[in-house]
């Protein structure tokens, strides 16, 4: 529902006045320095100054965990472990940031506390470029309970779609600014059109889709393809939409309508399809201990979107993906979970020096030797859980 009340205002750092598609005079990207640029060896004097653009809707994640079973009706279950983090779209963003990337996310905030605490883990914690998303008078942030147990987890959300961009110099999504890639989210039954604006410009675009609420699971809500670079469901979503009962035969179904087709698998890992060179690719799950699901797919896409950029072989791209999707299960939360340059490189440093992982594992990852900082912490590494309860003096 979309309530109608509020006007949207912006932040004080919003470059008000411009077309996301204009390039302001002097205008630099304020991310954070990466650990590691995978794309420094790409980049150009003319090159925008956004590698990612993506808009969606910012979550506050509250996550529960420690728990031995799933909650038991009319009873009170106590977690041991508690955390928070901008959810939502904020995990892939978040995800592209770790990963060295310069991201622009635009999104609505609400005007309250959470809201706050989402801006600023995201603009100050990760180095996100939040000069296009705006914040909402009078609009509560949308929240989202998760709680973790048995590798699985349960999640209970409440929001409200927030009002449209106004007007007053606060950038609509519909006008993506010049980036080298754009990450879409196809909705059944609704028209993204600044997809084509944004491939119209050259940006590449990944799609992913959400769960069709509505059963149809209509190939025609895959309209937007037409405009995209690459399309990554997992299996269920991709075999509902083709009418398939293999991921395999799915994502070669997928390729007619789309340049690269990647169909996650789960446990079983991925496979894709390049259409353009008639190559395809599969890469079997990493070993892990899985503590928390929540926002792998976003990590995967995130990681897949990075190999590309830099133009990595297919099966790199698909071998990358697959593994930050692996780290990241291994941690509880969304955001909190992407892993950076510094845990990839620990865990390929921890990977040749003990016998845990198979020889396979140790030959299909070789190519991380010419492109990974010296990893300065063992393995596994270990987060600190932010929480809203604390804030800095």
């Amino acid at each position: 529902m979309t309530t109608s009340s509020p006007h949207s205002t912006p932040r004080q750092d919003i470059r008000n006045g411009h077309c996301p598609g204009e390039r302001t005079e002097g205008f630099e990207f304020q991310g954070a320095a990466p650990v590691l640029d995978p794309l420094a060896e790409v980049r150009s004097a003319d090159d925008p100054p956004t590698d990612v653009y993506l808009t969606g809707t910012v979550f506050l994640d509250i996550i529960f965990t420690g728990l031995d079973s799933a909650p038991v009706r009319g009873t009170e279950s106590w977690a041991r472990g508690m955390g928070s983090s901008p959810g939502g779209i904020a995990n892939m963003a978040t995800a592209l940031a770790r990963l060295g990337l310069r991201t622009s996310l635009a999104a609505a905030f609400g005007d309250d506390m959470y809201g706050e605490y989402c801006w600023e883990a995201l603009a100050q914690g990760e180095g996100i470029d939040l000069g296009l998303s705006r914040t909402v008078a009078g609009w509560h942030s949308p929240v989202t309970v998760s709680m973790a147990y048995e590798g699985e987890r349960t999640m209970v959300s409440h929001g409200h779609e927030a009002p449209p961009p106004g007007d007053g110099g606060v950038p609509a999504p519909e006008c993506p600014p010049p980036s080298r890639a754009c990450v879409a989210l196809l909705v059944p039954g609704r028209e993204e059109e600044w997809i084509a604006r944004a491939a119209a410009r050259g940006s590449r675009v990944f799609a992913d889709v959400g769960w069709d609420e509505t059963g149809r699971w209509d190939p025609a809500d895959l309209a937007g393809l037409e405009h995209c670079e690459a399309f990554l469901p997992n299996a269920e979503e991709a075999m509902r939409y083709t009418r398939t009962d293999c991921p395999r035969a799915a994502a070669r179904a997928l390729a007619e309508k789309v340049p690269v087709a990647v169909v996650t698998m789960g446990e079983k890992g991925a496979f894709a399809v390049d259409s353009r060179t008639g190559e395809s690719a599969e890469i079997p799950a990493i070993a892990v201990e899985a503590l928390d699901p929540t926002g792998a797919g976003d990590v995967f896409v995130a990681g897949f979107v990075t190999g590309t950029l830099a133009g990595w072989p297919l099966a790199d791209r698909l071998a990358f993906a697959g593994l930050t999707a692996a780290l990241s299960v291994q941690e509880f939360g969304g955001s909190l979970s992407a892993p950076g340059w510094v845990e990839i490189a620990a865990w390929w440093k921890h990977v040749r020096s003990y016998d845990d992982q198979s020889p396979a594992v140790r030959r299909r990852y070789a190519f991380l030797d010419g492109l990974l900082p010296a990893a300065a912490r063992p393995w596994p590494l270990r987060r600190a859980v932010p929480t809203l309860g604390f804030r800095r003096p």
